[in-house]
């Protein structure tokens, strides 16, 4: 008799469904096909599964074979040193223990030092080895902090690789022209092109690429579909004039002033007043005169016994403040914001505006010719030298005026907590971000000799790496001061991460007389000497380290 062949897959498919349902439910309640009730119904069930397994995929239909993916694409930059590629293995390799909050005993802590490994081979213009470059994507992957310095180290050849594994998609967002090479800046007809057509990220990319380049040609093609963008596009692509800003941005900023979105008028007006010569500079530089001034006040001083009043009158110097009794629709066509936040007084949010927003170069002409620093030391009528004082730091930050930072930090070993202008440690490191890289370690520096580590880390993150020498020694002798203290040696393990990652390693020879375990004062915590002599050895470690990896990658 002739049987009649059904096609491989149709029985297999009910098959199947009955063994997964006989799994399921258990050989207690079902017995497979062709299986007696009883111990041994389990195997019974693997073994028809596996049959079934084995002819499913005998019963497969061959496809069509897949184009094959293009070649990667040749980076012509030099080869890593051998040393340098074992050294990046090693670093690849390494994973964050779990974050237990115990001690991390004396090794390095190698993941820390990528980033550091990844910024010298990108100043020296080395390639990957293409073995590596899977894991240093996962390790970009994982880490937002790394993947600029991560994906420009990899090159061309990991957005190759990002196109054909989904997890590592995230390289084609984070690179420029990841998602699609951007044409040659000069080829007018291709950037206008993918301007009008390309994606979001791909314009975002073009636009800053251009400016760098030629910020008027980057300026001029926004303007031209400027009127039909999304606000939050429009917002987005303003934000990229912030690099090559000048003075032929302003038109086009008065402009944007008018946008229907307060978003984009707010960061209109924060661009227009970084640039003091703009004609919004110089409303708002008429709006704060007015509202402030120097007061000559005299007061009669005592003579005689019994403190009758008489003698000659005294002058004082001061500043008055008369804050806006409204805001008006010009000041909020200029980025005034109108409503004040919860738990501050209109007057002084609008004040706050005003002079933040005035180029601080009319504060000179305005309170009599008198320096910065001179202004700064002025007293403030009424109790409004807080908010004054803050806003010249916020001008000072946003105008890039070193003069002022200078006058508002003050001296760093002065007892105010804030200095004479700054109220938060936060300004202050904002303020010290517009001085120069050596300055500002000086500054920082002295700041430390004087108060101590405590206050230090959000100061420390702004000062450039490798610490300056002054800067180092003067973090290491307040460690050091801690130590012999017994002070709880917890509180600064953040300023030892940063030290093991930002003291110039050439440090490390001072640091060998800090491995010993100190004797501990009576009141010390329980091992607090063991722990600190724990954390120098991993800082020496760590500082040795860092020199080989410098010396492996040919970097002084």
């Amino acid at each position: 008799m002739t049987r009649t062949s059904a096609p491989v897959d149709a029985p297999g498919a009910d098959a199947w469904e009955g063994l997964v349902t006989t799994a399921l439910l258990g050989t207690d309640r079902r017995t497979p096909p062709g299986a007696a009730p009883g111990p041994d119904a389990p195997l019974a069930l693997l073994d028809a599964a596996a049959v079934e397994t084995v002819r499913r995929r005998a019963g497969l239909r061959p496809a069509r074979a897949a184009e094959r993916p293009q070649a990667a694409p040749e980076d012509v930059r030099p080869a890593l040193p051998p040393a340098a590629a074992r050294r990046l293995a090693m670093l690849l390799a390494d994973r964050p223990g779990p974050s237990g909050g115990g001690r991390r005993g004396a090794a390095p802590d190698l993941t820390e030092l990528l980033p550091q490994w990844l910024a010298v081979a990108n100043a020296r213009g080395f390639a990957p080895p293409p073995q590596v470059l899977p894991a240093l994507l996962d390790a970009a992957r994982g880490r937002t902090d790394l993947r600029p310095a991560a994906l420009e180290f990899a090159g061309p050849r990991a957005l190759w690789l990002a196109r054909l594994n989904p997890d590592w998609r995230f390289a084609l967002r984070a690179a420029p022209g990841g998602g699609a090479a951007l044409p040659h800046l000069q080829d007018d007809d291709g950037v206008r092109r993918l301007w009008q057509e390309g994606l979001f990220a791909e314009r975002v990319a073009l636009l800053s690429a251009l400016r760098s380049r030629t910020p008027a040609a980057a300026r001029d093609l926004l303007a031209s579909t400027w009127g039909t963008e999304r606000a939050e596009d429009r917002l987005m692509f303003l934000d990229s004039l912030r690099e090559g800003l000048g003075p032929d941005d302003e038109p086009f900023l008065e402009q944007a002033l008018a946008d229907r979105s307060r978003n984009v008028r707010a960061t209109a007006a924060e661009l227009l007043s970084a640039l003091p010569g703009s004609a919004l500079a110089a409303r708002m530089a008429v709006r704060a005169e007015a509202c402030v001034a120097i007061d000559h006040m005299r007061s009669a001083q005592p003579s005689g016994t019994g403190g009758i009043p008489g003698g000659t009158a005294q002058t004082t110097v001061a500043i008055a403040v008369e804050a806006p009794h409204e805001c008006d629709p010009g000041m909020e066509r200029d980025g005034v914001v109108a409503k004040a936040p919860a738990g501050r007084g209109e007057r002084s949010w609008w004040l706050g505006q005003l002079v933040e927003a005035a180029p601080l170069g009319t504060w000179s002409r305005r309170l009599g010719g008198r320096t910065p620093r001179e202004i700064v030391a002025l007293p403030v009528a009424d109790g409004w030298q807080g908010e004054l004082h803050a806003a010249w730091c916020r001008a000072a930050v946003r105008q890039r005026d070193a003069a002022w930072s200078r006058a508002l930090l003050g001296d760093p070993s002065a007892p105010e907590a804030g200095g004479p202008g700054a109220v938060s440690l936060a300004e202050r490191a904002k303020l010290l971000g517009t001085l120069g890289a050596a300055e500002r370690a000086e500054w920082v520096a002295g700041f430390i000799a004087a108060h101590g580590l405590s206050e230090a880390f959000q100061l420390l993150g702004v000062c450039a790496v490798p610490w300056a020498a002054p800067l180092g020694r003067a973090v290491v002798d307040a460690l050091n001061i801690a130590r012999d203290a017994g002070s709880y040696p917890w509180s600064f393990s953040g300023v030892m991460g940063l030290a093991e990652r930002c003291l110039d390693p050439s440090e490390a020879s001072r640091l060998d007389a800090l491995l010993a375990v100190p004797d501990e004062p009576e009141n010390a915590s329980p091992g607090a000497g063991g722990y600190w002599a724990e954390a120098f050895q991993r800082l020496v470690t760590t500082l040795r380290l860092r020199a080989a990896m410098a010396e492996e990658l040919g970097a002084a």
